[in-house]
Parts: C-alpha cells; structure tokens; sequence
C-alpha cells in the first residue's frame, strides 16, 4: 500500500465521494420535496420511502459486497453502477401524476396519485440498488484499501465533508434551480454528470494490489460478519458501528423532513432556506475541515466525547429558537445548524476512520454489508419512524391548506430536533466501554 494518498486518488475521492453523496442527498431530501410537493403531502409516504430504501441500501450492500470480493474487482462495480445509478436518477423526470393517467389511461386522479406513488417508492429502491452496489459496498471498501492509519483521518475528513456539500448545493442550489426550472430538468442534468462520472471511471479507477491478496471468498461469507467469533474478534469495530447506528437514527429523525419543516413551519422560501442552509453548512464545513485535519493526531475514542455533545448542542438550539421571529430567526436557527454541522462532520470523520482502522484488512468487503446495517439500514429504519411519530403526535396542521388538501394532513413539527439530540447522546454509553477497552488493551 502506499505511503501516502496521491493525486490521482484525491481525484478518485473527489469525483466518486462528492458525486455519490449529492445522489444520495437528492433521494434524502429533494425526492421527499419531489414527492410531497408534486404528488400528494404526506409524511407517511415519505417515511416508507426512506424504510423500504434503507432495507434495499443494506442487503443489496451485504451482496455487492462479498460478489466484489469474489471476483477481486471494486473498479468495475464503481463505474458500471454510477453509469446506471444516473440514468435511474434521470428516470425520475417523466414519473408525475398526468404522465402517469396518460401512460396507463387512469382517469380517477386519487388511483393515478396512488399509481405515482408506487412507481417513485419503488424507482427509490431501484435506484439505491446501483448506488449501494456502486458507493456504499466498492467505493467504500476501496477508500478502506487505498488508505492506512497514518492517513486515514485526511482522508476521512474529507469524505465526510461531502456530505454536507451535497446538502448544501441540494437543499440550496437544487432549490433554486428547481424553481427556474423545474424537477424534470434538475434530475435530468444530475442523472446525466452521474452516469458520465460512471464512465470516466472505466479509465482513471485501479483497485488495490492488496485486493489481489485477500482470502478466497464464498456467497456464504454474506453472514461472515454475523458470526459470534467475528464479532467477538473485533469488539471495538462492532461498538464504534453502535455508534454510527445511534448517531444515524439521531439524524435520520430530522434528516428527512427538514427542508419540509423549514419551508412549512418556519415559512421559508427556497432563497431563504438555501441561505440559510448554505451558510450553516459552508460555516460548518471549514471549521470541521480545520479541525478534522488533526484527527489523525487526537485520541479518537475520546474525541468523541466531545463532538457528540456539540451536536446535541446544535439540535437542542434549533429546537428552542423554531419560535422566534424573523429576522432573528435566520440568523440564530442558523448559528445553531452551524454548531450542529460542526459536531455531524466531526462525529463522521472520527467514527469513519475508527471504523476503517478496525475493519481486518482481508475482509473488507464482508464487512460493508455490516457497517450498512448500523449506518444505513437501522438509522433508516428507527429514525424516520420516530421522527413521524413525534410530527403525528404533535399534529401541527398545514399552514393554507387547499381546496384539496386533507384535514388530517400535519408538516414537521420542532421536537423533532429535542428529540435527535437526546438520542445523540445515548451514544455517551457506548463511546465509554470504547476508551475502557481501549485503555485495558493498552495496559497489556
């Protein structure tokens, strides 16, 4: 493996890691928008959709896995599903209610609204196939492979960074150009850098000479990391993904339906959620870049003491000043989504590179479909649920309902950021047994 990261790699990192992440922001947040602004306003659909994506995100993870292993090869897997994982993308522009009563002849609009939200659930799933196969099994496992300890926090900081550019050119500039332009254009346009970043792959990705080296692998190796031995083996590896797992369903109880609360409760338009959003997560951003480049330096299981704190911080901010009047409201929701993206980046870096530290280096591929159920498939799963629950059970109907707008319909309501961040630090428990394992291996 080499010494350090070169140029070639870092260009790797950032076409396939900021391109994956702004795919999977749009089908976080703008397909949520998409469906409850274009199809019908409901929060039940968008909570199944998130579900049934994160099961789909995790088995296909799981297979990808293992099958890339078995064959030695993540470059091929990387390419040829980016190339598919945008056309999907670009799909999404001809899926709304009149095309499909068109399509399938459907003259009642309530079966036809039925019909289009089956078709996006559903498109969902198929997109994440690819996404999963393409970034959560190979283009994680050869991040995993290309980089080593004395690097990897970089690296690291970097990838989980993405995340929150992804968001802000979604949850900013998708919005606007929404507004100018509509969905089918902006899906269209992503769909396509998608698929060609796909293409350029086919000829700038090398795997690993280590890939060559790992042990023969068999479908059965899909349960390799569900074995008490494994587990027992790489304790530490297992504790560090609980807390992923609890920061994720932390996340996912807002995540979803943020720029819905943003736009319907507080009343932003999608100039001034983008402004606000955008500031919170550039802010954000620098002061986690310049923090995460000494991330390889710090104790990481005692850092995240601290970040898991300044994220609840964040949440609970945003909670208490959902009230406040405008102008104030922008700048002090957004002071608070600052301090909360420093903490969300922080805890990802850390997190990521412990993970990647304790995975066993000749069964990486394994182990992805693990690191997606604690990542992906739980936080996907619980959070959504409990952020609904908590929207349901506080009732807070639309503002200006139309004509046609159900009375039982409600929009996100602000406990649901109280709530996060009390889960958040659940992970305080964990992160302790952590540091204690730690120290006793140290004492040996």
């Amino acid at each position: 493996m080499e010494q350090k990261f070169g140029r070639k790699n870092w260009l790797i990192v950032f076409i396939f890691g900021l391109l994956g992440q702004i795919a999977w922001s749009v089908e976080n947040m703008q397909f949520n928008l998409f469906l409850y602004n274009t199809v019908e306003e409901s929060l039940e659909s968008v909570t199944l959709m998130v579900q049934l994506s994160g099961i789909t995100a995790t088995v296909v993870t799981l297979i990808a896995g293992v099958i890339s292993d078995k064959l030695r090869n993540r470059r091929l897997f990387i390419s040829i599903g980016y190339i598919i994982w945008g056309i999907t993308v670009l799909i999404f522009a001809f899926i709304s209610v009149s095309n499909v009563q068109t399509i399938f002849k459907i003259e009642d609009v309530a079966k036809a609204t039925s019909l289009t939200l089956t078709i996006i659930i559903v498109m969902d799933c198929v997109m994440t196939t690819f996404g999963s196969t393409a970034n959560d099994a190979c283009f994680n496992a050869w991040v995993t492979e290309n980089t080593q300890s004395s690097f990897r926090g970089k690296v690291e900081s970097v990838l989980s960074v993405f995340p929150l550019f992804a968001m802000l050119l979604v949850a900013g500039g998708f919005g606007i150009l929404t507004d100018l332009f509509g969905y089918p254009a902006v899906f269209i346009a992503l769909g396509a850098i998608i698929t060609l970043s796909g293409v350029l792959g086919l000829f700038i990705l090398k795997d690993s000479p280590e890939l060559k080296t790992i042990q023969p692998t068999k479908f059965s190796d899909i349960i390799y990391g569900f074995k008490p031995s494994v587990i027992k083996n790489h304790k530490k590896l297992y504790l560090n993904l609980v807390v992923v797992g609890i920061y994720g369903i932390a996340c996912q109880i807002f995540m979803p339906f943020i720029i819905i609360f943003m736009t319907y409760y507080l009343g932003f338009t999608s100039i001034q959620y983008s402004l606000v959003f955008g500031a919170a997560i550039v802010g954000g951003s620098i002061v986690a870049l310049i923090l995460g480049h000494l991330c390889d330096k710090w104790p990481k299981e005692r850092a995240l003491y601290l970040f898991v704190v300044i994220f609840a911080v964040g949440l609970f901010g945003m909670y208490l000043t959902s009230n406040l009047a405008k102008p104030a409201l922008y700048f002090v929701f957004g002071l608070f989504g600052l301090v909360m993206i420093v903490g969300n980046v922080l805890i990802l870096t850390l997190t990521g590179a412990l993970v990647r530290d304790e995975t066993p280096e000749d069964n990486v591929g394994k182990l992805q479909g693990i690191r997606m159920i604690f990542s992906v498939l739980l936080p996907m799963l619980l959070g959504p649920m409990i952020g609904n629950a908590i929207n349901k059970k506080m009732n807070i109907p639309l503002p200006n309902p139309g004509l046609d707008a159900a009375t039982t319909e409600y929009i996100p309501a602000p406990e649901i950021f109280l709530v996060a961040g009390i889960v958040a630090l659940l992970s305080i428990a964990v992160i302790f047994i952590i540091n204690k394992l730690g120290r006793e291996k140290n004492a040996e």
